[in-house]
């Protein structure tokens, strides 16, 4: 975690700057200081006077955030997830409750619909046991329907999942899902790029599917239709050059038979192929390194 002077002036940036996020963790990236760059961009002496009394409040609040068990951890930080800083729209920060992994690298998300319906359920359940059982983090997005199914699978096959979630920490939502969110903080990590007491909104959400698409290695689409959040993250998974797997099923539908002609996605009709692609693309990846 990074020094609370650092992760202060973090938060200060973020919350008087007026660039877009993702530029603030450029520039943070590239000055390798979140206090060098706040010095740099507050100019003149009574701003910085004024931003002094802000990470003092920034200090404050990140103390308080701890004590519920809430840790920050900045896109310098070593625990930050590797998979996410690679990508080109990380965020400058993330808030995270549990604990992260290195192991977590060999991540996979698997998603799709809230209005799930038992075959998908059982599609997804069975993907997750797959995913754990062949070394990998089960990532998902803690809404109900197929993201309650991969979570519960992977902690029911006592392996490692992650919720990326479209609130605060200090949120939960949907309320239903309130055991489910401690029991993988519990065995796992629950991890949002929004501050702590951030409510749902639209724009949130969207958010959430590119942090989870930035975490993991591929994403799986189980069930979903045309308006689905989980059709997004398959575009902005191949935006991140990461694989998008799609189960045969949603080839039923127009906006799925038009993914599965891009570059990057797969048809599968198995779990089995999910991994074997991935391994593959994998041992590829590092014959040309």
């Amino acid at each position: 975690m990074a020094p609370l002077p650092e992760a202060a002036a973090l938060v200060v940036l973020l919350r008087t700057g007026t660039r877009p996020w993702q530029q603030y963790a450029d520039l943070v990236k590239r000055a390798g200081s979140a206090l060098a760059v706040l010095e740099h961009e507050g100019g003149g002496q009574g701003r910085l006077f004024a931003a002094e009394d802000a990470t003092a409040d920034a200090a404050r609040d990140i103390g308080r955030w701890e004590a519920d068990g809430v840790r920050l951890l900045t896109v310098l930080d070593s625990e930050y997830p590797e998979n996410l800083r690679a990508v080109h729209d990380r965020p400058p920060l993330v808030f995270v409750n549990g604990r992260l992994s290195p192991a977590d690298a060999r991540s996979i998300a698997v998603i799709g619909a809230r209005q799930a319906t038992p075959a998908g359920v059982t599609v997804a359940s069975e993907i997750a046991e797959h995913l754990v059982d062949s070394g990998y983090t089960v990532v998902s997005g803690l809404a109900t329907g197929i993201d309650t199914a991969a979570h519960t699978a992977a902690l029911a096959r006592k392996g490692r999942t992650l919720a990326v979630i479209g609130t605060g920490l200090l949120r939960v939502y949907p309320p239903q899902n309130a055991a489910l969110q401690r029991r993988i903080a519990d065995h796992g990590a629950v991890i949002s790029q929004f501050w702590p007491d951030a409510p749902p909104t639209r724009r949130t959400f969207p958010m959430r599917n590119a942090v989870m698409s930035g975490m993991t290695l591929a994403s799986v689409l189980v069930e979903a239709s045309h308006t689905s959040g989980s059709r997004m993250q398959a575009r902005l998974a191949l935006a991140h050059g990461r694989s998008v797997f799609l189960a045969r099923s949603l080839l039923a539908q127009e906006w799925a038979r038009e993914l599965a002609r891009r570059p990057g996605t797969h048809v599968v009709s198995s779990p089995e192929e999910i991994t074997a692609t991935v391994e593959r693309m994998a041992s590829a990846g590092a014959l040309r390194q």
